[in-house]
């Protein structure tokens, strides 16, 4: 089936747009570059997305989500105790950060450039990933292994604190010899923060 006869999808066009953006980078990619990659008209892109705003948008969410959608699992893990459950989580995190940015150092600066401009899309990716982590916390202090008066907050917190270890704009230290000794040095003088006494 040639490009011009499958059926034009939201999927499909955000798809085309990676490509796109890893070709020509994000201040030269256009919208008209995605429907000649596509075979189609650049109204038919706009019909799925309004403006070229909204198509990069629905690009740096779909990059967002893969992260949340890999981390979901370990928070959800309830056959692993809190204390690792947390740990495992935020490797995860750390893990997924890291590849991103050593193995497509490009598509990762064309990927925070995208951030940059959609911060609605990292805001409610934040909100998702904090979730994720007061799901984690109040499962501690459900089993008694932590204490948190207020979960969430104290989500928000862990998040904050690891910062150096997932926030983009610490990826050139994320290769340094010893960073991820200092990584377990942080979390572990979190989750012991955390420890009921």
């Amino acid at each position: 089936m040639s490009p011009t006869t499958e059926a034009l999808t939201a999927e499909r066009i955000i798809e085309a747009t990676e490509e796109v953006l890893r070709r020509h980078g994000p201040a030269k990619a256009t919208v008209v570059d995605v429907a000649r990659a596509l075979g189609v008209s650049h109204g038919s892109v706009y019909r799925h997305f309004r403006t070229k705003a909204a198509l990069r948008e629905a690009v740096t969410k779909r990059w967002l989500d893969r992260t949340h959608d890999a981390l979901s699992g370990i928070a959800a893990e309830e056959g692993l105790e809190p204390r690792e459950r947390l740990r495992a989580w935020f490797q995860a995190l750390f893990d997924a950060k890291r590849r991103k940015a050593g193995d497509d150092p490009e598509m990762f600066a064309t990927y925070s450039a995208l951030a940059e401009e959609n911060v609605g899309a990292v805001e409610q990716h934040i909100a998702e990933l904090c979730a994720q982590l007061a799901e984690i916390v109040e499962a501690g202090v459900a089993a008694g292994a932590f204490t948190a008066a207020d979960p969430a907050a104290t989500a928000r917190a862990l998040f904050h604190a690891t910062g150096r270890f997932h926030d983009p704009c610490y990826a050139g230290e994320w290769k340094r010899p010893g960073v991820q000794e200092e990584f377990d040095t942080v979390l572990e003088l979190l989750l012991r923060g955390l420890l009921a006494r």
